[in-house]
């Protein structure tokens, strides 16, 4: 589904991501592990096209979206669920959901399945953005991002600051959108437990390059917790 090849970006003098080079099948769940500042949040600005990458490629299906700007992307179908999820505190649950129907066409409602995963969005319509927990917070920017039907989902540390509870629905809704085989997940994640409970495939960074790589149920022989 998504294809990341040699893509390499600096900031000044700075080498930040070098020939980073990864692939993200559908249907699967790839977690993204590595350490604070080893380039992760500057790879998905560039995946999302909110920085231009210097060099190398991304490719969404058959089609290269490296020079696309970010609204053309998601209209290609990259969903993207931020850290610190930047949801819209004065909109309402329901107005939140909407604004990701941009990219729709007229008319189109909000899928059902994001209330049958989070029940409390259907529950809390009415209320703002704001005064949600932030665990029901994080289940509305995903639902957001559920709502452009994407065809790879991008989830960068949704387990920050989250209670357990609100972890295991999140756990669970991960599971059930890469059931259906089309959908493909990159799951950025610090939280290594819950990142191998998740990894059909896993991919390590270490000072900007890709240290690392391979199935998830080797995550544990192939001590990724030691590199990660």
């Amino acid at each position: 589904m998504l294809s990341v090849s040699k893509l390499n970006q600096y900031y000044g003098g700075s080498h930040i991501l070098r020939d980073v080079s990864f692939d993200v099948p559908a249907g699967r769940c790839t977690t993204l592990l590595g350490r604070n500042g080893v380039g992760k949040t500057t790879l998905l600005r560039c995946l999302m096209g909110m920085i231009p990458a210097r060099s190398g490629d991304i490719r969404l299906g058959d089609a290269s979206i490296a020079t696309l700007p970010p609204y053309a992307r998601a209209s290609l179908g990259l969903g993207y669920v931020p850290q610190g999820r930047d949801i819209f505190p004065r909109l309402t649950v329901q107005e939140n959901l909407q604004m990701g129907l941009a990219t729709q066409k007229r008319g189109t409602g909000i899928p059902g399945y994001i209330f049958e995963m989070f029940p409390v969005l259907r529950d809390m319509l009415g209320r703002r953005g704001g005064d949600l927990s932030g665990g029901q917070q994080q289940q509305l920017a995903i639902g957001r991002a559920l709502t452009l039907r994407p065809k790879l989902l991008i989830l960068d540390e949704p387990t920050e600051g989250i209670q357990p509870s609100i972890i295991k629905d999140i756990e669970r809704a991960i599971r059930k959108l890469t059931e259906g085989g089309e959908m493909a997940i990159l799951l950025v994640e610090q939280y290594y437990d819950f990142a191998k409970s998740l990894a059909d495939h896993y991919v390590v960074m270490s000072r900007g390059e890709v240290v690392a790589q391979g199935e998830g149920a080797d995550m544990e022989a192939n001590n990724v917790r030691g590199v990660a």
